[in-house]
């Protein structure tokens, strides 16, 4: 399905397929700084209801590069309605308002990502070769930690005698 036309698409799956593609492609555009081509996809797929959050996201940073704070602080804002909490869009609202130069809400803004990212990390998108990768290498730092320490109470127990 290409990213130009414009026929309503009906099944679930070519929604999907459109508002994945229309999400690489804004990216696209907006480092090659044609923002209006960006805007106008990501339009175009919030008419599907998928991925909201995301693409209000995207939005605000298309926004956001092109200098129009305005319409990024309400982009940030939306994603944030629908994701609370949306850890980068929290982050990237307060940049808009440091850029504002409305510093209080800067500052409670960026403080508010700072406890967002503690409390909600960002989902990691791991491969299934990644993830046993990282399971085997936690393995591997646990049984180190187990030795290190059975040989630590040892040679206690050796030093009390």
């Amino acid at each position: 399905m290409s990213m130009e036309e414009t026929e309503v698409l009906t099944t679930f799956e070519q929604q999907h397929e459109f508002v994945q593609q229309a999400l690489v492609q804004s990216e696209n555009y907006r480092k090659k700084k044609e923002y209006k081509k960006g805007i106008d996809l990501l339009v175009e797929a919030l008419r599907y209801g998928i991925d909201k959050a995301q693409i209000y996201y995207r939005l605000g940073n298309i926004y956001i590069d092109g200098d129009d704070f305005n319409r990024a602080e309400y982009a940030y804002k939306r994603a944030l309605d629908i994701d609370p909490h949306y850890v980068n869009a929290m982050h990237n609202l307060a940049i808009v308002y440091k850029r504002q130069k409305k510093i209080s809400l800067y500052v409670k803004t960026y403080k508010k990502s700072q406890r967002m990212e503690i409390r909600h990390p960002r989902k990691s998108n791991l491969n299934q070769a990644q993830k046993k990768h990282l399971r085997h290498l936690s393995m591997k730092i646990m049984l180190g930690m187990l030795v290190t320490g059975g040989i630590a109470v040892i040679v206690m127990l050796f030093v009390a005698h």
